[in-house]
């Protein structure tokens, strides 16, 4: 049952959300362009991110795609989320959204940039995938 609600909910985001996805990872692409060399610490993806998530409109738009992803999986949410922690956080990773629902936790990550630990120093780089293989959802104990 758990993998089929989070499947559903991922199906609904990449369905009814195609726009909003597209738009986060304009905005990672914004912030990845904007670095002179690649950062090697979290909050030079974080605090950047949040900057152009915020100024694009993007980031009001996760509570709503949140709400719509819980209720595609079969849930109901015990309050309304906003843009901001516990239900939405920018993280060196991409957007994280989370609703404790009957079962759990569902959440939707955005999976835009990574850890490369391949040089001498690990820095952060943009993920190289389209938007919507970005969207991962699960729902955890």
């Amino acid at each position: 049952m758990t993998a089929d609600a989070a499947g559903r909910a991922r199906e609904h985001v990449l369905d009814e959300h195609a726009d909003l996805v597209t738009d986060l990872g304009d905005c990672a692409d914004r912030v990845a362009a904007a670095w002179k060399t690649p950062p090697t610490d979290r909050a030079g993806v974080v605090v950047p991110l949040r900057t152009v998530l915020a100024d694009s409109g993007a980031l009001d738009g996760l509570p709503i795609l949140l709400a719509d992803a819980v209720e595609a999986a079969g849930y109901d949410l015990q309050a309304r989320p906003v843009a901001a922690p516990p239900y939405v956080a920018v993280t060196s990773v991409g957007p994280v959204c989370r609703a404790t629902v009957a079962d759990g936790r569902l959440v939707v990550t955005f999976e835009l940039f990574e850890l490369d630990r391949a040089g001498d120093a690990a820095t952060y780089r943009r993920r190289d995938c389209p938007p919507m293989e970005s969207v991962v959802v699960e729902l955890r104990d």
